[in-house]
């Protein structure tokens, strides 16, 4: 795996990953909103030991441009070993239940922008016919819960997407993951009560990533106890559920 395209790169598990990347001496494409960003990390990362390093800008709701970048990253790298994708922005579930625009800007900017964005890439790899297919959702797609389920309906839309072209692609040997975190210190869960044991660092999940890009296919939970947690919190029946706050 020596050429990775990440697309949300300025995220923080993003930005975590592809640290480790270029560590490693990985080549890098990266893709992202903040063109003055961009610039910076694309520096950063060549003093962490690229292999190389490029980069656009892009506002992944312009869904007209996403071709164009992707074939940039193709002209950049050559063929890609692997994608990650790490797209998104947790709304105000309070502010979405009192406003329709907010509810369906959450709904386009955490889910249809994805699933159009990764039509492409599966073109891509589907070309190839190999490669990797990574994208970041979250356990909140697992089960609809009071507390977030318009971010919740968004990553289940992708995180059923992924599952539809896992059965598609496996078939040309491209494998495709859903890498579903748990609750991550990041600039998107600033406001929450961040102590505990289930809360993690981005480093913590970029540490799972990078081994599941090069060996693991399906569903990866982030951290691992995310898989019986959300198990628990889809097997409890509907009656009780009502009852509790989740």
């Amino acid at each position: 795996m020596q050429n990775i395209l990440i697309i949300g790169a300025g995220s923080a598990i993003a930005k975590a990953c592809a640290r480790r990347f270029a560590s490693a001496g990985r080549h890098l494409f990266l893709v992202m909103r903040d063109e003055t960003a961009l610039a910076e990390q694309i520096a950063d990362l060549h003093c962490r030991g690229a292999g190389s390093v490029a980069g656009a800008a892009l506002d992944i709701l312009d869904t007209k441009k996403h071709d164009q970048v992707i074939r940039q990253a193709q002209v950049q790298l050559g063929k890609i070993d692997a994608i990650l994708v790490a797209h998104g922005s947790l709304p105000d579930q309070a502010v979405c239940e009192q406003n329709i625009e907010a509810t369906l800007s959450a709904i386009t900017l955490n889910g249809t922008a994805t699933v159009a964005l990764l039509t492409g890439l599966a073109q891509l790899l589907e070309q190839q016919q190999s490669g990797c297919l990574a994208v970041i959702t979250s356990v909140a797609g697992d089960r609809g819960r009071e507390s977030n389920y318009v971010y919740g309906c968004a990553k289940a839309m992708v995180s059923t997407f992924l599952q539809g072209l896992d059965q598609r692609l496996s078939k040309q040997g491209i494998r495709v993951i859903d890498i579903k975190p748990g609750f991550v210190i990041t600039p998107m869960t600033e406001g929450f009560n961040r102590s505990g044991p289930l809360w993690s660092q981005p480093e913590k999940i970029a540490g799972i990533i990078e081994p599941a890009l090069l060996h693991k296919r399906g569903t990866v939970y982030a951290p691992g106890f995310w898989r019986m947690i959300m198990a628990i919190i889809c097997l409890i029946p509907t009656p009780l559920f009502r009852k509790i706050r989740l």
